[in-house]
């Protein structure tokens, strides 16, 4: 190709030397050759034999150093299986954990793996690391999964083709017609999962709204992400609700517990999932806490009439 352009810089350059009228002969006859002959110089046409990304997964990550390489093997594994490794890209939003995580990711890289890292320096948390994951990614379908293998990458297939057919929210649920979750996970984590389930179920239809392990399609994320508040860890259920998603789609997964690194679930972090589901509620339904408190405050007038007023009567008998 680089040939070809040489010979037809220097063809011109010889025209260029002649009459006005030899220049313009000499344009067309090169036009002419190029046609005809069927050769095309790259550096015009800028084609590229690679296929166009998809669909992204993010996974945010802290400390996830362990499992990066497991997980990218797995899930190129299952996207391949579903000829899907070629157009879909795998990118770790990592809060500068400093622990071979960029290491790692840059020798699955140079192995062949569609696997890029982008490191936060000035920013920390969960939601706002998928955020900044959905908004880099190249996909028009966007997953999110942990980093600590408890979502199965083998599944991350099937909520990409949910969303390129058209839905525009997808969940991988424990929940369902023969749901399981690891036998080894902790009875109070069961029971946690399955109170915050209960809280969040006038926002959503969805049977697990705690998933972590969520689609959404380019489209329906474009829609609302101005709206959007990462606070809090359960940015899935944000953005199902600001983004105004009704087309919905749920994949059954099997939830396990996680192989390396420690759980994110402490006290602080359900104080801010009840904040987060109160935010929620206010946006959901602006009305409601108002009208709550207008008829707690009569509830209390009618109370205090009850206990107050026989006392009143007395006193004025008296």
């Amino acid at each position: 190709q680089l040939h070809c352009c040489a010979n037809r810089v220097e063809f011109l350059q010889g025209a260029l030397r002649g009459t006005t009228a030899r220049f313009i002969t000499s344009l067309v006859l090169a036009f002419a050759l190029s046609v005809f002959s069927g050769e095309h110089c790259g550096v015009v046409a800028g084609t590229s034999d690679m296929p166009a990304i998809t669909s992204t997964v993010v996974v945010p990550a802290y400390k996830e150093q362990p499992n990066v390489r497991k997980l990218t093997e797995r899930l190129f594994k299952a996207l391949a299986e579903h000829d899907m490794d070629k157009t879909t890209e795998l990118l770790y939003v990592d809060d500068n954990s400093q622990d071979g995580t960029v290491e790692t990711v840059g020798e699955l890289a140079a192995a062949g793996y569609n696997v890029r890292i982008i490191v936060r320096t000035t920013e920390r948390g969960l939601s706002s690391a998928v955020m900044k994951g959905f908004a880099e990614g190249k996909g028009t379908a966007l997953v999110c999964m942990d980093g600590d293998l408890q979502h199965p990458p083998e599944k991350a297939p099937l909520l990409l083709k949910e969303l390129h057919q058209g839905a525009d929210f997808v969940l991988g649920t424990r929940y369902g017609e023969g749901f399981a979750v690891d036998p080894d996970w902790p009875l109070y984590r069961v029971v946690i999962s399955k109170g915050a389930r209960l809280l969040a179920r006038p926002l959503t239809p969805l049977s697990d709204p705690m998933s972590g392990f969520f689609g959404i399609s380019r489209d329906a994320f474009s829609r609302g992400k101005n709206d959007i508040s990462p606070v809090g860890f359960k940015i899935g259920l944000e953005l199902f609700v600001k983004c105004s998603c009704t087309r919905t789609a749920e994949v059954q997964i099997f939830f396990a517990k996680r192989e390396h690194g420690e759980s994110k679930l402490t006290g602080k972090v359900m104080l801010y999932y009840l904040l987060h589901l109160a935010q929620l509620y206010q946006y959901q339904y602006p009305y409601l806490i108002p009208m709550v408190v207008v008829l707690a405050a009569v509830v209390l007038y009618y109370v205090a009439l009850l206990l107050f007023a026989p006392a009143a009567v007395k006193t004025k008998d008296s």
